[in-house]
């Protein structure tokens, strides 16, 4: 599968200023949420949004796309391959973010599999944050992306978590709305303000929000 060019498509009509804007918030979010990581780790980079804008100390991310190297600032480590398999280090990192990535794994044992890996690379009361489309609140829309394979709910990566070890801290089955195709507003004070308003998600969000800890 061509990720590289089957995201150029998916993303040809918003502006990469938008989401320039979106991600800068959501990673200070994330990084106040998940405790202040000085070592934190993006598992699949993609465009690097997250992990270029997050402001920790040493910043890692992965990605089995080459192109990945075009879009990383220079202080972020960068491992291509798959991280099933690459090497991490283990009980390393203070926290771990995933967005949008559990639904392209090809099975529920991939998602236990990936999901243990991190469990083993954060550090003792590390924490993992997970945002994803959650099919309960968007089984109409799930599988317009040509790399979404496996149904996954909030409850369901719960399970997973637990699963592997994790201790669930907090939960939320509707978060963001589903893609950079519409939904957030751009200018930065109504994404602040979306973000501090969670009455508001269970209108607009169709993404969880899991916050585990090792």
């Amino acid at each position: 599968m061509n990720y590289e060019r089957i995201y150029a498509y998916r993303f040809q009509q918003v502006a990469q200023e938008k989401k320039k804007i979106i991600w800068t918030i959501i990673a200070r979010y994330f990084y106040e949420t998940l405790g202040r990581p000085q070592r934190i780790l993006d598992s699949a980079g993609g465009m690097c949004e997250f992990i270029n804008a997050v402001p920790s100390s040493e910043r890692w991310t992965v990605d089995i796309v080459d192109a990945i190297k075009k879009y990383a600032d220079p202080n972020v480590k960068i491992i291509i391959g798959d991280v099933l398999t690459v090497e991490l280090p283990e009980s390393y990192f203070d926290a771990v973010f995933i967005s949008n990535f559990l639904e392209h794994l090809h099975s529920q044992e991939e998602v236990a599999l990936f999901l243990g890996r991190m469990y083993k690379s954060l550090k003792p009361g590390g924490k993992i944050g997970i945002i994803g489309p959650n099919f309960k609140h968007c089984y109409r829309q799930y599988f317009d992306f040509a790399d979404h394979t496996v149904i996954l709910s909030d409850l369901g990566v719960k399970e997973h978590l637990y699963g592997e070890g994790f201790k669930i801290i907090r939960s939320h089955g509707q978060f963001l709305p589903l893609s950079f195709r519409g939904g957030l507003p751009v200018h930065p004070f109504l994404v602040k303000l979306y973000l501090s308003m969670p009455f508001v998600w269970w209108v607009l969000g169709k993404q969880f929000l899991i916050i585990g800890e090792k």
